[in-house]
């Protein structure tokens, strides 16, 4: 769906961030099984970039935090590209193609974070 892309772009402070540059990033972390990046309402920047991130059950991913997600990544993005928030979780929801569904993780996510 075309409509689906569009929102998949996050704008933070005025600047266009991809999610599938950090979603390879994260991805490729030791623990990682899946992440999805989106944007969440942010009261100085318009929308933050988040991340939600689907970890292997083993000892990989139970060592996974969101400092150490963040710190792994950070080196190799630009400061505005670098979730401000990750949050960790052992399922992605999908949609009946096993797509995941940002749609839904944006309205469950955007409640926790000031607007």
């Amino acid at each position: 769906m075309i409509s689906e892309r569009s929102t998949d772009l996050v704008i933070t402070g005025g600047l266009n961030v991809y999610p599938k540059e950090i979603e390879d990033l994260i991805d490729a972390l030791p623990g990682v099984v899946e992440s999805a990046v989106i944007g969440l309402p942010h009261p100085d920047f318009g929308e933050a970039v988040s991340a939600v991130v689907m970890r292997q059950k083993s000892p990989w991913g139970a060592a996974l935090t969101e400092a150490s997600i963040i710190a792994a990544i950070t080196g190799d993005l630009a400061n505005f590209k670098v979730p401000k928030w990750v949050y960790l979780v052992d399922e992605l929801p999908r949609n009946a193609i096993g797509k995941v569904q940002k749609n839904i993780l944006r309205q469950h996510y955007s409640p926790m974070r000031p607007k």
